[in-house]
């Protein structure tokens, strides 16, 4: 018997009414088709998506921006507008020194910069302070009105970053810690974009993955293919590429999927190309 449908059981002549249930049901949402992707939140060689070529451009697309600059928040209804879902960016392994609440964050953080972005300083302790102001960030950016978390650096605490930068987190209250604010994030009805790994992520709604020209499927590719099979949005933005659309199909046949969601930092032009 269906639980929405109201019982009743005829015995001989009687009918003897058991009750109805008109609660509602919560469908589970289609799975993700592959969409156009726009990255205004950060660069690799070239400069990224500027917020006029997405007005202009980007429709039915997955667009990050850096929600956290007040400059862009406001664009975010214009973008929306045109069927976009808009995911604001935040690193959660890292601090950035140009960030507004940086000093309170500082704590929390490793003394030294990291070398390949020396504006950053990894999170070195994740259980007391660092939740609320990182929650903080969140509820900022779910302010402008965005559909999903982009977290950023969550990949950042292993065993020899551990070691060589003093963390003082394990890799176990590390994951604890942002599978934490993805839960959050839920809570304020917002999706969750993982980056580079779903190792211990399984209940994001999403991964983007960096590719790189000698580097392609560098990553779990399994993980990968088991977010595809669960219909969830799996993104591939690849840099500093002179043949974007040999990338692409290479990874279609890869996961013999045209799901893969496909951005691609072309050297010709010097900015992205943009796909599906």
């Amino acid at each position: 018997m269906k639980m929405n449908e109201c019982i009743a059981i005829a015995l001989i002549d009687i009918v003897l009414f058991v009750g109805c249930d008109n609660s509602s049901t919560t469908k589970p949402e289609a799975p993700f088709k592959a969409l156009p992707v726009y990255n205004q939140a950060y660069q690799e060689n070239y400069s990224a998506d500027s917020i006029n070529e997405i007005l202009n451009h980007a429709k039915g697309a997955y667009v990050v921006v850096d929600a956290l600059e007040d400059d862009i928040g406001p664009f975010i209804k214009q973008i929306k507008a045109k069927g976009n879902q808009i995911a604001g960016y935040i690193s959660v392994g890292t601090g950035e020194n140009y960030r507004a609440d940086f000093d309170v964050l500082r704590p929390y953080l490793t003394a030294t910069a990291w070398p390949e972005w020396p504006d950053e300083f990894f999170v070195s302790e994740t259980t007391t302070g660092i939740v609320p102001l990182m929650k903080n960030r969140i509820d900022k950016i779910v302010a402008w009105g965005v559909d999903w978390m982009e977290f950023d650096n969550i990949d950042w605490l292993t065993e020899e970053t551990r070691q060589r930068y003093n963390l003082m987190a394990t890799e176990v209250e590390a994951k604890r810690y942002i599978n934490g604010l993805c839960d959050y994030a839920h809570t304020k009805g917002i999706k969750c974009m993982a980056k580079n790994t779903v190792d211990g992520f399984e209940n994001f709604d999403g991964v983007l993955y960096e590719s790189f020209h000698n580097e392609k499927n560098w990553w779990d590719t399994e993980g990968t293919q088991s977010f595809l099979n669960a219909g969830k949005l799996v993104i591939v933005t690849h840099y500093n590429e002179t043949d974007c659309d040999a990338v692409y199909e290479e990874y279609k046949s890869f996961y013999k999927s045209d799901n893969i969601s496909f951005i691609c930092e072309e050297i010709s032009t010097q900015k992205y190309k943009h796909y599906n």
